[in-house]
């Protein structure tokens, strides 16, 4: 028998977690909403003019997603600076009313672009001066607009549903940056959904990632590099539409720094995540199966002890942005309104079974959260955006708000918020997070014991192996089609058999008790992208190798080597042979393994390094 070897790279990061029915109903809906007027932008304080024109259009766009319950959620992803809680709950209502969506399942996420339009009762104190009357008129009408625009897409969204599968990545780019420290803590995750027919042609990307929107800061409305990263996906998936959020990069900047009306850089960017989706794309996802759980939480935030009236006049005096705050402040003082001594902060998740969790997180979140939680979670099932829901101020860790700055409190006043935080912001915001996903979601190891990191995403491993010429790695599979696999062999029917040695190191149940098994992978859709996984033997002992051979595998499995077959074809072994028996069992990790054909037509394989009594 001549048997030909290809270079394969079956790569692994977690464990698995149970397959569901991975078929959903999903809509797809996008809406231009570049205003047709000049409009204030928001995101700089010292540009106080109206807009100059438009580089670039800009979108709502929507993606909803029908499990069996037949309840949808809906996410609506926007092209502006932040979306204020007022303008939300208006969606909200109105998508009640219209499709019968429950308010927990809307989430509506800004790519904080700081070249989109400014809405009505966004960071009001942001330009350090009054908005002249004629602006706030421009801002108000166009905000009417935006709103009715949101309720469009999402209707719309809502109604073309049709059946499709989703699957997830988690690929890497590398043009964030810390701007308080060099050096200091980036999330470079890229976070990637992918809709496709059942077909397999892609209708939907949906990716984030933690940067700020900040490459461009001229007076002309755009998307900055989530805009044109939508404009690339979109190029490189015909038909498709491509969304875009913000993950926990308020202290993260483009490592280009602000660069005026450089847009080719903002489009470099763009291009540079869309190059790694359609990376991504040609390789294996995990399928995202399950029913969707959706959870609303919403905390008080407390702010630090306030200014004394005295206090408040004397900064008052100041003719910068503080004197200018401290007036605003002191206005509604004299209307006899109490000033804040807290923000209402909602914290949102969707589960979609144990497979994928989404986290929404308002304002604009530091980095050290996702981190976190993709420490004491599992990271390579959570997906942690900001920049959702609402727009209240910066949201600083524990860490940011000691050290103080912009991001641990001064951006304050430009949000019109009258203090910075009390200390304990992070414990709440991450205990709400725990208590709605934490159980399903849970981390598969100690990330103390790792020196505070976690394992690389399958995508992102295969892309950090260096091949020569001519060799071509590939991902075929991982979890959570499979569970600890240690060796593989390929079918002549291109199925993959997998043995996986989940027993290891002391038993299934933790008493040396056998629970390895033995899992065929198949590609029902004939495409070269496994998509079906199956349990042909279960409950053997500590498998090390995996050979096809006549009908049936042959099995490593000490002390034994088993001969398996399925001979009423529902993909499972009915028949269980011991073809030899008595190898070593002293050492779980050099037992008989490693089958293969030799050109003589034998089968050779190691006996481990104890030998036995054959």
């Amino acid at each position: 028998m001549i048997r030909r070897f290809f270079p394969l790279a079956l790569l692994v990061a977690l464990p698995a977690f149970a397959l569901a029915d991975d078929t959903y109903r999903v809509g797809v809906a996008a809406i231009d909403i570049t205003p047709t007027h000049a409009i204030r932008l928001n995101g700089f304080g010292g540009r106080r003019a109206e807009s100059e024109g438009v580089y670039q259009r800009i979108w709502a766009k929507a993606l909803a997603i029908e499990d069996a319950t037949k309840e949808p959620v809906l996410l609506i992803t926007v092209d502006v600076l932040g979306i204020p809680d007022d303008l939300r709950s208006e969606v909200a209502r109105r998508l009640a009313k219209k499709t019968g969506l429950k308010p927990e399942g809307l989430a509506i996420t800004a790519t904080h672009t700081h070249t989109g339009p400014m809405l009505k009762g966004a960071n009001v104190t942001l330009f350090g001066v009054p908005i002249p009357k004629e602006h706030l008129a421009n801002i108000d009408r166009y905000t009417a607009e935006f709103l009715d625009k949101l309720e469009r897409v999402g209707v719309e969204a809502i109604a073309n549903r049709a059946l499709s599968r989703l699957s997830y990545g988690v690929g890497r780019v590398g043009f964030a940056a810390n701007r308080r420290t060099r050096g200091g803590p980036v999330d470079h995750d890229l976070p990637t959904l992918f809709v496709r027919d059942l077909n397999g042609k892609v209708r939907a990307v949906y990716v984030s990632y933690a940067c700020h929107c900040v490459t461009l800061s001229h007076n002309k409305l755009g998307g900055d590099w989530a805009g044109y990263a939508q404009e690339a996906i979109q190029d490189a998936f015909p038909g498709a539409v491509a969304l875009t959020s913000v993950g926990c990069g308020a202290d993260a900047d483009p490592a280009s720094g602000v660069r005026g009306d450089k847009v080719e850089v903002a489009a470099l960017q763009g291009r540079e995540i869309a190059t790694e989706i359609r990376r991504m794309a040609g390789q294996f996802c995990a399928p995202v199966a399950g029913p969707v759980a959706t959870n609303w939480k919403s905390l008080d935030l407390p702010f630090a002890p306030l200014p004394t009236r005295a206090e408040w006049e004397e900064r008052a005096k100041r003719t910068d942005a503080i004197g200018h705050h401290a007036r605003v402040q002191l206005e509604k003082l004299d209307r006899k309104e109490a000033l804040r001594t807290k923000i209402a902060y909602p914290v949102q998740t969707w589960a979609f079974g144990d497979s994928l969790a989404l986290a929404f997180l308002p304002g604009e979140v530091v980095g050290d959260y996702a981190l976190r939680l993709k420490r004491e979670l599992d990271g390579q099932r959570l997906w942690v955006n900001a920049y959702a829901n609402d727009a209240p101020c910066y949201i600083p860790s524990e860490r940011v708000l000691k050290e103080g700055g912009y991001e641990g409190g001064d951006a304050m006043i430009y949000y019109d918020q009258p203090m910075r935080f009390a200390a304990g912001v992070e414990a709440p915001i991450v205990a709400a997070v725990h208590e709605q996903i934490g159980k399903s979601f849970a981390a598969k190891y100690d990330a103390k014991k790792t020196a505070g990191s976690y394992a690389q995403s399958p995508q992102q491993s295969l892309a950090a192996i260096r091949t020569k010429p001519g060799l071509v790695v590939e991902l075929v599979a991982a979890e959570p089609l499979l569970n600890s696999p240690v060796a593989i062999d390929f079918g002549p029917d291109g199925r993959v058999w997998v043995a996986e040695m989940i027993d290891y190191p002391q038993g299934k149940a933790g008493k040396f008790e056998p629970g390895g098994r033995i899992r065929v992978l198949e590609s029902t859709r004939g495409d070269g992208h496994f998509d079906k996984s199956t349990v042909f033997l279960d409950n053997i002992p500590f498998p090390t190798g995996i050979t096809v051979w006549r009908k049936g595998v042959l099995i490593c499995s000490a002390p034994d080597i088993l001969y398996a077959e399925d001979t009423d074809g529902d993909g499972k072994a009915d028949v269980v042979k011991k073809l030899f028996s008595g190898f070593g069992t002293d050492n779980y990790q050099g037992r008989v393994n490693s089958l293969q054909y030799g050109l003589d037509g034998w089968v050779y394989g190691s006996c481990g390094l104890f030998g036995g009594t054959i």
